[in-house]
């Protein structure tokens, strides 16, 4: 007796599969199921490859029920059967597809793109909430996905932005004070793109406002005058300041030395890190005779209230008087850290950097006439 080759066995087991009962096809589906999973110590190609064109069958033959299972395992294989994957994944029911979307390591950026363009919103969530994400994949989610792909995109910290991604992302901003707000809020966020998205950002209106309190304390007209560290004093400080923070040792101890000892380039540096804000925001902040918006800074930087007094002793030279203290303190102490980071990156001291930028330019351009 002639043996058959192993393709023709394949072909013979794929017939059967298209004609065997509903029943009995959700019971090999199971089978092969416990195959793939449970195969750690087979050659994981060689059968994804074998098993193919049987479950390419069978996902015409079972219920959505059974193709949600099968795609929730597949998707934990870094290995599965492609032909079957791209099935599932390219599914119109998003709860088939969305568990593969998200989770499979099989599929490709190509593949993955693909679907991106071709799908609904369900699925290009899925793909925008993936743990890693390469930037041709968040550009094309960018240009197809709405609003919610966008602030998920913008929320994921595994998803690569290119300079394409972020001058459309700049332009939606132009419209949408949320996404504005969320793009600002992102971690990495080139301080190119935030000088962008600054004319367009309104000053919030949620500002937080010291409560009423029994301290009365006038507001200090005149700006502090400290020196301004050089453009080449903050090349040569930040290299350390990033790899500080980069190991976790920028913290309340290191900018407390960098306030006591004066080292104002490396302050600067360590609060435009911290609490992500272009070094122009800190400059004004740190040279504004109203305290507020420094102790805003230090608030968005998460710096406690110590290393945050010792900044707003140092700064000017002369020591705070009680009542001035007692004012600070008491911002500090009612200001959300969100509502800082906000105000510190978008809102009226943003707001006012511009301004002063303003009065610059027109009082230079008065002069030069």
């Amino acid at each position: 007796m002639m043996a058959n080759s192993p393709a023709d066995i394949l072909v013979e087991l794929e017939d059967a599969v298209a004609t065997c009962p509903l029943d009995r096809c959700a019971r090999i589906l199971e089978g092969i199921l416990q195959l793939l999973t449970g195969s750690r110590d087979r050659p994981q190609e060689l059968l994804a490859s074998v098993v193919d064109g049987v479950l390419l069958r069978l996902t015409e033959r079972v219920e959505a029920s059974a193709l949600i299972q099968l795609g929730a395992a597949l998707a934990e294989l870094k290995v599965a059967p492609p032909k079957t994957l791209q099935r599932l994944a390219l599914h119109d029911d998003p709860g088939v597809a969305c568990p593969v979307l998200f989770k499979s390591q099989a599929l490709s950026t190509s593949d993955l793109e693909t679907i991106a363009i071709s799908s609904g919103e369900p699925q290009q969530l899925a793909i925008a909430v993936r743990a890693h994400i390469e930037p041709q994949l968040t550009e094309t989610l960018i240009k197809r996905g709405g609003r919610s792909v966008h602030l998920a995109l913008i929320s994921n910290a595994g998803a690569r932005f290119s300079d394409a991604a972020y001058v459309a992302l700049v332009e939606t901003c132009a419209s949408d004070d949320e996404l504005t707000k969320a793009l600002a809020l992102r971690p990495g966020t080139p301080d190119p793109v935030l000088r962008k998205l600054l004319p367009a950002s309104p000053a919030p209106n949620a500002r937080a406002e010291p409560k009423a309190s029994t301290v009365s304390c006038p507001r200090a007209a005149a700006p502090i005058v400290p020196k301004l560290p050089s453009a080449a004093a903050y090349a040569s400080a930040r290299p350390e300041i990033v790899a500080l923070n980069r190991i976790g040792k920028l913290n309340d101890s290191a900018v407390n030395r960098f306030a006591i000892r004066g080292e104002t380039a490396n302050l600067f540096t360590a609060l435009s890190v911290l609490s992500g804000t272009p070094i122009e925001i800190v400059e004004h902040v740190m040279t504004d005779g109203d305290c507020e918006g420094l102790v805003m800074a230090c608030r968005a930087s998460r710096l406690n209230w110590q290393t945050t007094l010792a900044i707003l002793s140092n700064r000017s030279g002369t020591r705070l008087s009680f009542a001035e203290r007692e004012r600070a303190q008491h911002i500090f102490e009612t200001l959300l850290l969100s509502t800082s980071q906000w105000t510190v990156r978008w809102g009226e001291i943003a707001a006012s950097v511009k301004e002063s930028s303003r009065r610059d330019r027109g009082a230079k351009t008065g002069g030069s006439r």
